[in-house]
């Protein structure tokens, strides 16, 4: 099922998270240039169809939202298996999917599915084969991740058909 989804890209892992999207479900794996798998949620499922008016809405909260450092290293699990990355500090993402769950009020972040909205890289599934422990020695000479959330990213995804929709960068 088609869906939008605002994020912020982190190029520095593509290729591991690209990996894992074409093991798990290659008919997802975007042939846009552009696209990045890799990347933290600032609010999903966004707007299915977004109007010009959306997407200045989306414009002015990035060009108010300075760049900002952060680092990834910490590698966690949540309750259903999904692994992930947690970003440091935590508080200028959550800022953002606030102001844009605030925009955008029809669009609680993740459907409203979650009571805390946590922060994270998507890495893995853990399953027979994938462990928090496989994937912390999978990643182990690439972590920390030190690198800067400069743009916000308006994401398609569907089946065959995985694109950049539009892109901002953060604080101008």
């Amino acid at each position: 099922m088609a869906h939008t989804v605002l994020v912020v890209p982190v190029p520095a892992l593509e290729d591991h998270v690209r990996g894992r999207w074409a093991h798990y479900e290659p008919e997802w794996v975007s042939q846009d240039p552009a696209f990045t798998h890799a990347h933290i949620t600032a609010l999903a499922p966004f707007l299915p169809e977004p109007s010009s008016d959306d997407l200045a809405a989306v414009a002015r909260i990035a060009r108010t939202t300075p760049a900002f450092s952060y680092t990834l290293a910490d590698v966690a699990a949540f309750p259903d298996g999904i692994i992930h990355l947690v970003p440091s500090p935590p508080g200028p993402f959550a800022a953002l999917t606030a102001a844009l769950w605030e925009r955008f009020p029809q669009c609680p972040p993740y459907a409203g599915e979650f009571a805390d909205v946590v922060p994270h890289l998507t890495l893995d599934q853990s399953s027979a084969d994938v462990s928090l422990e496989s994937v912390r020695t999978t990643l182990a000479h690439r972590l920390p991740v030190r690198t800067v959330a400069d743009r916000l990213e308006l994401h398609r995804y569907a089946e065959g058909d995985c694109r950049v929709l539009a892109s901002w960068r953060l604080g101008q």
